[in-house]
């Protein structure tokens, strides 16, 4: 399928999402939205897909909402998600999604990277939250996700302050997992997307699941759903030849049954 803003390649169970707008340092549109959120329903339900990789085209990541006269939306229905709303809704799959920061992240572009389950940044990429400063909220559900992972003292001084961040810093805080060498950024996505694909799909989707309930669940519920997805995984063929694989000593092939 063709789109406007958004490149999607498909190779060994692992599909690449790019954004598309270089000329724009990949700002956010509502057609770039909307068609994330189909890229990536698709995507979500296709059982050849396992990982998805977000990344962006040229030197940028995505420096946030586009905000040039040329980026009026066309007219639509008032009850019609925005920019944010959309963004986000369109991230919230079940499927694992890596995104891979080739350089600035700046609002909305570091805002969705906080519903992507790993973040690898090249040695390049640049990170703010300038929302305070613009006399706007911070969106994307940023203010409940942020605390959450590098701690309510380091997100509070980050999105008041609307100060940039390089690579360095976003790994030593943990807003990023990992930071390479830019010419490095490809292969260490790789590396991780294919760990990812190899592993048992459901597994992956229902502890991915686990982790995301987890953040706001309490101890009891959580550990029943616990106990709902072993049962369900341990009915599972890749269930039975993870065993197998590991009573033969060999590496296990999974395939998602």
């Amino acid at each position: 399928m063709s789109y406007e803003t958004i490149l999607v390649d498909r190779k060994n169970h692992i599909t690449a999402v790019t954004l598309n707008r270089p000329d724009k340092l990949n700002a956010l549109n509502l057609t770039m939205a909307a068609e994330l959120h189909e890229a990536l329903a698709i995507e979500d339900q296709d059982d050849d897909t396992r990982v998805i990789v977000i990344t962006g085209a040229g030197r940028s990541f995505c420096s946030g909402a586009d905000l040039t006269p040329d980026s009026a939306a066309a007219p639509r229905a008032s009850n019609a998600p925005g920019l944010a709303d959309a963004t986000f809704e369109a991230l919230q799959i079940e499927k694992p999604i890596i995104a891979s920061i080739n350089g600035v992240a700046v609002g909305g572009g570091c805002t969705m990277t906080l519903s992507c389950d790993i973040r690898i940044a090249s040695e390049n990429a640049r990170f703010q939250l300038p929302f305070t400063k613009l006399s706007i909220s911070a969106e994307l559900g940023s203010t409940y996700l942020l605390p959450r992972l590098i701690g309510y003292g380091r997100a509070t001084e980050i999105v008041l302050t609307s100060r940039m961040i390089d690579a360095r810093e976003a790994g030593e805080i943990g807003l990023v997992n990992s930071v390479v060498p830019a010419d490095e950024l490809a292969a260490a996505t790789a590396e991780m997307a294919a760990t990812l694909a190899a592993l048992p799909p459901a597994a992956v989707r229902l502890n991915k699941k686990g982790i995301r309930l987890g953040m706001g669940s309490e101890l009891e519920s959580q550990r029943r759903y616990e106990e709902l997805a072993a049962a369900k995984l341990g009915q599972s063929e890749d269930a039975a030849e993870a065993r197998l694989a590991f009573a033969e000593k060999r590496d296990a092939v999974f395939t998602g049954r």
